[in-house]
């Protein structure tokens, strides 16, 4: 899957082109070991399963990434997750915004089928790795949602938090590595990691739109997103 983005620092702004053409979604990412295991009772207690591990990293088609502004899922019953995702390009390493969108009716049937059936939207700017690493734990992700069960309404805050509650990004490609008993010490090419997200704030459900940002407040910038979510109806 090719991927497209504006690249904005202090020099000229320039578009970068990357093919990924395979997709980690890294899941159960929290550093409080305590509220990852609390999150994990809450979701078995939906029907969810226990991870085999923490953290899980889950093999997701690349051809499901996408950067349009809508999107098309089966039924009502899916909804998004903002989650940084990393990708090298030109030798460095580079961030950008993913959304997991995942259908939760499936989720407690198997949560990697349930992420294989939706559309993963991509925003179309990044940033370099190199220029935040730093100061990483200081960067605010956060989603909005518009029109949550399908109505109208007014858009209104869904996720926020800083990425100091999740592991930061190397930490989960060395994971990824051992995993894989892999002796890589960085992401292969062509290989993207989506890094995991936060709790939704109010309880998972479905909206109309959603939209994301990664936050820097030192360089005082955002990367951003949003895309539509049209609902296909379920036919037998």
């Amino acid at each position: 899957m090719l991927l497209s983005f504006q690249v904005a620092d202090s020099a000229t702004p320039r578009a970068l082109s990357v093919e990924i053409d395979s997709l980690v979604i890294a899941g159960w990412v929290g550093r409080d070991a305590a509220a990852t295991e609390h999150h994990i009772e809450e979701l078995a207690a939906l029907g969810v399963a226990r991870p085999s591990t923490v953290p899980l990293y889950y093999r997701v088609s690349a051809g499901l990434l996408s950067q349009a502004p809508r999107i098309q899922v089966l039924g009502p019953h899916s909804s998004g997750e903002a989650e940084v995702f990393v990708f090298n390009a030109d030798g460095e390493m580079w961030v950008s915004l993913v959304s997991d969108h995942t259908d939760r009716k499936l989720e407690a049937q198997g949560v990697a089928v349930s992420k294989q059936v939706c559309a993963k939207p991509v925003a179309t700017q990044a940033w370099r790795y190199a220029d935040v690493a730093a100061h990483w734990d200081e960067l605010i992700l956060r989603s909005t949602i518009e029109g949550e069960g399908g109505e109208r309404g007014p858009r209104i805050v869904y996720q926020e938090g800083c990425l100091a509650a999740l592991r930061p990004p190397p930490e989960l490609i060395a994971g990824h590595a051992r995993a894989m008993r892999s002796q890589a010490t960085g992401l292969a090419a062509g290989t993207a990691m989506s890094c995991g997200t936060l709790s939704a704030i109010g309880g998972v459900r479905p909206s109309r739109s959603f939209a994301m940002e990664l936050f820097d407040p030192r360089r005082r910038c955002s990367l951003t997103h949003c895309y539509a979510i049209n609902v296909l109806p379920v036919v037998s």
